[in-house]
């Protein structure tokens, strides 16, 4: 592993980004996105993820001109054409919207079509909170996920983002509908680890903790086991429902690459239109204490919810600190910045 300091890891990542040929404005939004997402621990789909993106631009898999054009209002409902622009600013412009509609509404609803990868789901989902808005996101992707029963690749893992605000700490999911994505899976090979638990089959259909053998089957294990793999599916059904796109299976034929052609749902709730953000900020105050009072488990550690751990790295200056990047990855983007 190669220690970075946040600021040179940000600047390098923009200068990549350029040279790719990303207008100045996205190129800095999209470097602060996968910088930021590094520094909270989600390598996979911060730095982990640049290579891939350069590539597809590259490949013409990603239109860098495109911007979000409307298709139609329905009130607190809009529905965009991502025109296979740029993820990152395709979400985040997706979610400035919603959160415009839930101020004067209460509830925003954005829906995307034809965008592309949005990287880490829960940089929308911080930006929501950190705003003072409530939010549910949710993507569907390629087939990359057997459906339960299914011994190929049949459905989408529709990564889900649900978040509360509270100054105090958040609270703020981000999950794929696998047991591990498989971000995951590359960075505990790298690193040389097993999983935890079973998270996938290996070539004899046996459940496996070896992240490379469920890589090379690519039978990764939905979270839930059927509860999962049904949770999916109705992601992939709803967000192309609201979007007007397209579920997995014909994201499937366009052939271009990890989630090019996805529809994406940026929902937003304003808490001053339901009981204030005082209210608000006493109930997520009030479930952490909860939590934070019961009594640990045999393991030792203490009890966890989601958002704790990325807001206590948050809570830091990330421009004192460093972040540890993986040295392969860390070579191939330094080749590409030059």
């Amino acid at each position: 592993m190669t220690a970075v300091p946040f600021s040179t890891l940000a600047s390098t990542l923009e200068r990549v980004l350029s040279r790719a040929g990303l207008r100045s404005e996205e190129a800095k939004l999209c470097a602060r996105i996968h910088a930021e997402s590094t520094w909270d621990g989600v390598a996979s789909h911060g730095v982990g993820r640049i290579v891939r993106f350069v590539d597809y631009v590259k490949r013409g898999w990603i239109d860098t001109d495109a911007t979000l054009s409307k298709v139609q209002a329905l009130g607190p409902l809009e529905v965009y054409d991502g025109g296979f622009g740029i993820g990152v600013r395709n979400a985040m412009d997706a979610t400035e919207r919603a959160m415009t509609l839930a101020s004067e509404h209460g509830l925003g609803l954005v829906a995307v079509r034809d965008t592309t990868h949005w990287m880490r789901g829960g940089s929308y989902g911080w930006h929501a909170v950190e705003r003072g808005y409530a939010a549910i996101m949710w993507t569907n992707t390629e087939s990359c996920m057997p459906a339960w029963g299914a011994s190929q690749q049949s459905i989408g893992n529709n990564p889900l983002v649900m978040a509360v605000p509270s100054d105090n700490g958040p609270l703020v999911l981000d999950m794929a509908m696998s047991q591990f994505s498989y971000g995951k899976l590359k960075t505990q090979r790298l690193q040389h680890r097993q999983l935890p638990i079973d998270g996938g089959f290996d070539d004899s259909g046996s459940l496996t903790r070896d992240p490379a053998a469920i890589e090379a089957t690519r039978r990764i294990l939905p979270m839930g086991y059927w509860k999962g793999s049904g949770l999916a599916i109705l992601l992939d059904a709803l967000a192309a429902l609201l979007s007007q796109g397209k579920p997995s299976h014909e994201i499937d034929e366009l052939q271009r690459g990890s989630g090019t052609g996805a529809c994406q749902v940026f929902m937003l709730f304003d808490p001053t239109h339901l009981g204030g953000q005082d209210m608000c900020q006493t109930l997520v105050d009030s479930i952490t204490a909860h939590l934070e009072a019961a009594t640990p488990d045999e393991s030792g550690n203490t009890v966890r919810w989601p958002g704790k751990t990325t807001y206590e790295t948050r809570r830091r200056d990330k421009n004192d600190h460093v972040v540890e990047v993986d040295d392969t990855t860390w070579n191939d983007i330094l080749a590409l910045a030059e």
